[in-house]
């Protein structure tokens, strides 16, 4: 492959010199390639949003951001994300019964993710 050299002039308040740089197309050529890369890389990183076990429903692997979050007490072994409000809830075995909670914040706040508006419908 033959290396295309442009050369630049450069000039000083003395004397003028020219400097050989690669040619601009060049850099253009492997742009699109390199975008390629630089998406698919990207695109390696983001988890998977529907990780549920099928048998039980609740989540396999709860996001590495609301197991920060979420206060010590609560069982992060048996997560729901529910889609009515967006929330996580979690199992709770009480002495009584067994119930799912909604998984809260060490301050004491639900944990939810955004949900798009959705407006009323008419009828």
């Amino acid at each position: 492959m033959l290396i295309k050299i442009h050369y630049t002039p450069i000039t000083s308040n003395s004397t003028a010199a020219w400097v050989a740089t690669p040619s601009p197309m060049r850099k253009r050529r492997y742009r699109p390639i390199l975008l390629g890369i630089t998406l698919l890389a990207l695109g390696a990183c983001t988890a998977p949003m529907n990780q549920t076990d099928k048998s039980t429903g609740f989540i396999k692997e709860l996001p590495e951001g609301v197991a920060l979050i979420a206060a010590p007490y609560q069982n992060l072994q048996e997560v729901v994300l529910k889609p009515e409000d967006g929330c996580y809830w979690y199992r709770h075995y009480g002495q009584i019964e067994t119930t799912m909670l909604p998984l809260r914040t060490v301050e004491g706040r639900p944990i939810c993710t955004q949900v798009a508006f959705k407006p009323p419908v008419a009828g």
